[in-house]
């Protein structure tokens, strides 16, 4: 019982913090796939990794959501987390969630994996801002011919692998950008 309760105050604990990190957060950026358990927790994992590397976790916020998410609080894939941890980046925390229409207005920066989650994205904008905040996450990496990270969900782990590799360009650009338009 105690054991339970010591999770449940890490757990809120935790929460907070990312709360007031979000609230405090100079630029907020969200990535989204379709359910949020493969590509955008991915890319979160990455993005983040990609901060807390560079000193700016505390003044960039990530987070993730899916355009058609069954279920809230479901973990990333096992096979996307064996990726991600053999490159030094932990998806453990992070759970899925479906996107909600008050993170077109909360967020700076909207990036969606592929076409049909952009456009799926661009459907429930309801301004011109919202819908200027809504990228693909590989038009930040120039040197890449591909424009969309395709899902691995059916596939075996050499697509993680792929998309992992696709994921980790984009975000570097997208750190990139981040810095030079913000001068971090």
């Amino acid at each position: 019982m105690v054991a339970k309760l010591l999770r449940i105050a890490q757990s809120f604990t935790r929460k907070s913090a990312r709360a007031r990190l979000e609230e405090t957060a100079l630029v907020k950026v969200l990535m989204v796939c379709r359910a949020n358990i493969c590509r955008s927790p991915m890319a979160e994992g990455a993005f983040q990794h990609l901060l807390e590397g560079s000193g700016l976790s505390e003044r960039i916020f990530v987070d993730s959501a899916g355009t058609h998410t069954q279920q809230n609080g479901v973990p990333a894939d096992q096979r996307g987390q064996q990726v991600a941890r053999r490159r030094g980046i932990s998806l453990a925390r992070i759970r899925s969630r479906r996107l909600e229409p008050r993170d077109l207005d909360r967020f700076d920066y909207i990036l969606a994996m592929d076409r049909d989650n952009q456009a799926r994205l661009l459907e429930l904008c309801e301004t011109p801002a919202q819908r200027e905040k809504i990228r693909l996450l590989l038009e930040y990496a120039p040197g890449q011919t591909e424009s969309e990270v395709p899902d691995p969900y059916f596939g075996a782990l050499t697509g993680f692998e792929r998309v992992m590799d696709l994921i980790e360009e984009g975000t570097q650009g997208v750190l990139l950008h981040i810095r030079e338009r913000y001068r971090l």
